[in-house]
């Protein structure tokens, strides 16, 4: 069985998703203001799904999303790490929960993914890509010094900038 590390950072832990987190998927997933960009609404069995699937991540691929808990609270408020869909290419995502957004902890979690990617799961290179219309995602990837190195045609026919995101700014 795969062993997914816990990291730490000043605020945050980034945990192994379990079903503890389902409230968390559930409120985010269901609301269709806060998922929107992240094919959001879905029905509760989806969002169980959706947590499977990112734990299923870890065993499968070797790599996956960690659960974001806020230090100070204990409180589940988002996912951050690395996905990969059937004929897509392997990106870093986040969500948070609403009342989560605007505090630095989407910048703070990249952070400690991307230095995880390349000194422990040994990636090359780190990657992500976002919906056009995604502007908050476009930001924090020009924070995190993201490179835009292409726009590639997805499988699902929309266009998406693919941008590059250095080791050094990890």
């Amino acid at each position: 069985m795969t062993q997914i590390a816990q990291i730490e950072t000043e605020r945050l832990r980034l945990v192994t998703p379990t079903e503890a987190c389902l409230e968390t998927y559930l409120d985010f997933y269901t609301d269709g203001a806060a998922s929107q960009l992240y094919g959001g609404p879905i029905e509760p069995a989806q969002v169980l799904a959706r947590l499977k699937a990112d734990l299923g991540s870890w065993y499968l691929c070797g790599f996956g999303v960690w659960v974001i808990q806020e230090k100070a609270t204990n409180k589940y408020i988002g996912t951050c790490g690395f996905w990969r869909g059937y004929n897509w290419p392997t990106e870093l995502t986040w969500w948070l929960l609403p009342e989560a957004r605007g505090c630095g902890y989407a910048k703070e979690a990249s952070h400690a993914a991307i230095s995880h990617a390349y000194e422990k799961l040994g990636f090359k290179e780190v990657r992500t890509y976002m919906n056009d219309e995604n502007i908050a995602a476009r930001m924090l990837v020009e924070r995190l010094g993201g490179v835009k190195i292409e726009r590639k045609l997805f499988p699902d026919g929309l266009y998406r900038d693919i941008y590059s995101l250095p080791k050094e700014n990890a």
